[in-house]
């Protein structure tokens, strides 16, 4: 509904309208504070991160000697945070050929372009 075709006539509508829209922005608040409450930092063990990252656990424990992945250590336990865990998999994404000849064709017309300017 515009907000220009509002009139004596059609006010009723109008407020109809707008009491939906006012439940739709009190559910998406909602749903925000749930997620925001929900998604506190719970650290995980050693046997989680295994299972999320589909490692044995001599594998991690050699990724964490060699500082490659994120972890956390108060005494003798290990820690880790699942968010860390997947974006740690993220970074470790190949490029596929096509976005490698993507990126190369890209290099070389910005080298044309830059060489073309001199």
């Amino acid at each position: 509904m515009d907000k220009n075709e509002i009139s004596f006539d059609n006010l009723p509508k109008a407020v109809a309208h707008l009491l939906g829209e006012v439940a739709e922005i009190k559910l998406l608040v909602e749903k925000t504070q749930l997620s925001s409450v929900g998604s506190k930092r719970v650290p995980i063990g050693i046997d989680d991160a295994c299972k999320l990252i589909g490692k044995a656990k001599p594998t991690v424990y050699a990724l964490v000697r060699k500082r490659l992945i994120p972890c956390y250590k108060n005494g003798k336990k290990l820690y880790f945070f699942e968010e860390e865990l997947l974006a740690w998999i993220e970074n470790g994404r190949k490029k596929t050929a096509e976005e490698i000849a993507k990126d190369a064709t890209d290099f070389v017309n910005s080298k044309r372009i830059a060489v073309a300017h001199l």
